[in-house]
Formats: C-alpha cells, sequence, structure tokens
C-alpha cells in the first residue's frame, strides 16, 4: 500500500495536462486560423492588384473597391488579434485534476481512475482531430493562394466558350445599336471590337447594312461546331468577373481553316460582310478575311 500511492500520483498529473496541452494548442490554432486565411487572401489579392493581374478575375471597376475592403479586412483581423484576451482557460481543469490528486490515498481512487480516463481520450481526440482540420484547411487556403500568385493566370478558353454557347447572351450584345453604327464613318468602324460587330449581326441580318464596311478585329479562334469553313474570332465579355463570362464571336468563312489555324489561336482578321457561303452554317453573314494574322494574347484578353 505505501508504494501504490506514489505511481498513482505520478500518473494522474501527467493524464491530466496532455488533454489540457492539446485543448491549448487546439484554442490557439482556431485564434489564428481566420488571421492567417484573412493575411494570406489578402496579400494575394494586393499583388494580382499591384502586377495587373486583378482584372483577369474581376471586372476592372471592382478593382478599387475589392483592395480597399481587403485592405480594411486585414487590418481589423490583425486588430482583432492583437485586442483579443489570451484564451487561458481551462485552470479549473488542471485544479480540478490536482484536486483529485490530493485524494490518491482515497481507497476507491483505483476503481475512479479508470471511467475518468475515457473522457479525457475522447476530449484529446477531439482536440487532436480539431486541430489537424484547422491546420490542413489553412495549408489548403495558403496553397491557393500561393498559387495565384507563383502561376501565370489562365484565361478562359475556346472550351468554355463552348459550353456557355458563342453569341446566346442578348444582354452582352445590346451595346452598340444599328441606328448608331448608321451614322459612323470608317474610323468608327475600324475601332469596332468583336462585341460590337457581333452585336449588330445578331441585330440585323440585312446583307446591305453591312456592304462597304470593314471591320479589323481580335480575338481566338473558338470553332463554329463541325463545320469546316467556319469559325469565331470570340472574346469573352465580363459584367462582374471571370465567373460570368459571356463568349462573343464574329463568323468568319475560311475554306479548311483548321489547316490554317487551331482553336485558341489568337488572330487580327480584317475583311468585309458577306452572305456566308457555308451550307451548315447558322449565320447568314460572315466576315471573309482579306488580312488574317497570328498575334499574342492581349495583356487584358476581355471586353467589358
Amino acid at each position: 500500500m505505501p508504494d501504490s500511492s506514489p505511481r498513482d500520483s505520478s500518473r494522474a498529473p501527467g493524464a491530466a495536462r496532455t488533454p489540457l496541452r492539446l485543448d491549448a494548442v487546439s484554442r490557439l490554432a482556431d485564434r489564428w486560423q481566420g488571421v492567417l486565411l484573412t493575411l494570406v487572401v489578402g496579400i494575394s489579392t494586393l499583388w494580382l492588384s499591384a502586377t495587373g493581374q486583378l482584372v483577369l478575375y474581376i471586372h476592372p471597376r471592382y478593382v478599387v473597391f475589392t483592395v480597399i475592403m481587403i485592405a480594411i479586412g486585414m487590418v481589423l483581423s490583425l486588430g482583432v488579434l492583437v485586442l483579443a484576451p489570451s484564451s487561458r482557460d481551462g485552470s479549473g481543469d488542471e485544479a480540478d485534476g490536482h484536486g483529485h490528486d490530493g485524494h490518491h490515498h482515497d481507497a476507491h481512487a483505483d476503481e475512479l481512475r479508470a471511467p475518468a480516463e475515457r473522457p479525457r481520450r475522447r476530449r484529446r481526440g477531439r482536440a487532436a482531430a480539431r486541430t489537424a482540420a484547422v491546420a490542413a484547411g489553412a495549408l489548403v487556403t495558403t496553397a491557393v493562394a500561393v498559387s495565384l500568385v507563383v502561376l501565370p493566370p489562365a484565361t478562359l478558353t475556346s472550351a468554355t466558350a463552348g459550353q456557355r454557347d458563342v453569341n446566346s447572351s442578348t444582354a452582352s450584345l445590346a451595346g452598340t445599336s444599328v441606328e448608331d453604327a448608321a451614322s459612323a464613318d470608317a474610323d468608327a468602324y475600324a475601332a469596332f471590337s468583336v462585341l460590337d460587330w457581333a452585336g449588330l449581326l445578331r441585330q440585323t441580318s440585312d446583307l446591305s447594312f453591312f456592304e462597304g464596311k470593314t471591320a479589323d478585329v481580335v480575338g481566338f479562334v473558338v470553332p463554329a461546331g463541325d463545320d469546316p469553313d467556319v469559325f469565331y474570332v470570340s472574346r469573352f465579355v465580363v459584367t462582374c468577373c471571370a465567373v460570368d463570362a459571356q463568349p462573343v464571336g464574329v463568323p468568319v468563312h475560311l475554306v479548311d481553316w483548321r489547316s490554317q489555324v487551331s482553336a485558341d489561336d489568337w488572330l487580327d482578321v480584317s475583311g468585309g460582310f458577306q452572305t456566308n457561303p457555308s451550307r451548315t452554317s447558322s449565320d447568314p453573314i460572315a466576315l471573309v478575311p482579306d488580312e488574317l494574322e497570328k498575334v499574342g494574347q492581349p495583356s487584358d484578353p476581355y471586353l467589358y
């Protein structure tokens, strides 16, 4: 009996302190999680803005607003971290644990210790699982944010355009009206973008309206279904962000176009409009190129 009591007292405090240490680590991870994620996302967003790449994700009119809100969020997160009281609860558990240590001479200590170990183990397991979940979430968020900075941003492609259907958005094509274009001069026509011409082609199929007008547009190649002689020179129109981007395009008639260009190639195409010779195309009028040149992707590939 004299030897058993010291052994009991040496085990009980250690068993009590282990879940307490895990609880402390878990509380610390909870406290830092939101701050860390906010800072990582904030720094990544500010970097994209400073390098001019944020416009590849959101409309330019939202850039300033986004930067301001991100900066405010970062400042508030740091403020919360500084001002929040230190989480040093659990002293009651420690006191309670020491209180039980004072009764290690009790004759029933061995009988009570075994049931008490079970809730400790459960608490220890929950704390460890919560800490692991917080760490995994922070790691994933950090990896995504770092990839936005390190990896070159990828713009939307012809595959996305095919999924969303070129010229399917009426709202995107309502910019330039036929009435406005009728009074424009040659210089204005030369400045028309893919969006302008696609909107006009959507509004009227009167070939006389397009006679004598020369288009000079830059966009990427999107196949017009399986038509071997027609493709779209296309751009994405962004209203809010890249998620809602809608593809618009001008049909180009070029016999066996796949032998000369490929999907996603960026082209500068100039020429006039004619009745579409293709029998399988649904577009009554097409741009017939006088000149076609492969070019690099513009620094801002989207239209607004």
